[in-house]
């Protein structure tokens, strides 16, 4: 069945996140042919509906307001919901991010709609959609379908594969004009603490130290292992604990939950808690001294040996890969 979907596009300093056109892919999935419409919000972002559109958006609908300019739950609702009441789609994807953990649960219960979070694949069974999320902090999945009223999903990042872009493709982006007012926070300024470079939830390599690594100096070799690899810097609880590095990097069920195409676990001896966080990443490299080390269990590959020699020599057989490339 033909559906009309809402996708929400985020954006980070000016530029669409890659979970954008992942939302976009997961769409076209629920559509089944029907139209899908990119939703912008925030301040000066009408320039960014043409990249929507060119990665498989329909067209897209904008909403701009100087009190957008930074995210609050309460203006990026009545934001959202005023597209929603002018467009009423019968789905609506969002981003399993930090965005969408916190606005998602917010909209379906001003629609009275149900809500399937953390979705890591959609395909259709029996003529109906089937959402498949992880449960018990990743041991068990779920498959949940929507027997009534709104399909509302958020999906994970870097498990539904984007569309392909086309930039020969066009459509209308439209200005929709909302009045966002009594809002209850306001956002001043932003202190920034999360590292430079690739973000963490989407980066397609994760190299993350664990208390093994020592010392915030520790990490320098991981930062240039993942700066050959083009990867993010990732930690456990126990690193972050001993203030080896900044929360903002920590994996696992109180932290981060990534799903790259290579996760190298560095020190790291695999509690449950932080398994929770990576499993589900496609390959696995631990490199452990401690070869009963639960992070084994989970590996697809497994390095018996310290750190310290085996990051700089992987980074050294790294770079020699990319100059004869």
């Amino acid at each position: 069945m033909a559906r009309k979907v809402l996708i929400l596009g985020e954006t980070r300093e000016g530029s669409l996140r890659n979970v954008s056109f992942e939302a976009i892919g997961a769409a076209k999935l629920a559509a089944d042919g029907g139209e899908i419409v990119g939703v912008l919000i925030g301040e000066g972002i009408q320039s960014l509906g043409a990249e929507l559109i060119q990665y498989g958006a329909d067209r897209v609908v904008t909403v701009e307001d100087e009190k957008l300019s930074q995210y609050t739950s309460d203006g990026y609702a009545q934001a959202i919901l005023a597209v929603i009441e002018e467009e009423k789609p019968e789905g609506i994807i969002f981003g399993h991010t930090a965005l969408g953990k916190d606005l998602a649960p917010r909209i379906a219960s001003k629609l009275n709609s149900g809500l399937i979070s953390d979705v890591t694949s959609i395909e259709e069974t029996g003529g109906n959609l089937v959402f498949t999320r992880p449960i018990y902090s990743g041991k068990a999945f779920e498959k949940k379908i929507v027997t009534d009223g709104i399909i509302f999903a958020t999906i994970r990042p870097n498990n539904i594969d984007p569309v392909q872009k086309d930039e020969t493709r066009t459509g209308d982006t439209s200005s929709l004009n909302v009045e966002i007012k009594d809002l209850r926070a306001i956002i001043k300024d932003v202190v920034r603490k999360a590292t430079e470079g690739v973000d963490l939830s989407e980066a397609k390599v994760v190299i993350s130290g664990g208390r093994g690594v020592k010392s915030e100096e520790g990490f320098e070799p991981l930062k240039e292992l993942a700066d050959v690899l083009g990867g993010a810097i990732g930690a456990s609880r126990g690193a972050c604990d001993a203030d080896y590095c900044d929360y903002s990097l920590q994996i696992g069920q109180t932290g981060k939950v990534v799903t790259p195409d290579l996760y190298i676990a560095c020190g790291i001896s695999g509690a449950i808690q932080h398994l929770a966080g990576m499993s589900n990443s496609k390959v696995i490299v631990a490199i452990n001294k401690d070869p009963e080390a639960n992070i084994f269990k989970v590996a697809d590959y497994g390095i018996v040996g310290d750190l310290f020699e085996i990051v700089p020599l992987l980074t050294e057989e790294f770079k020699k890969l990319k100059v004869n490339a």
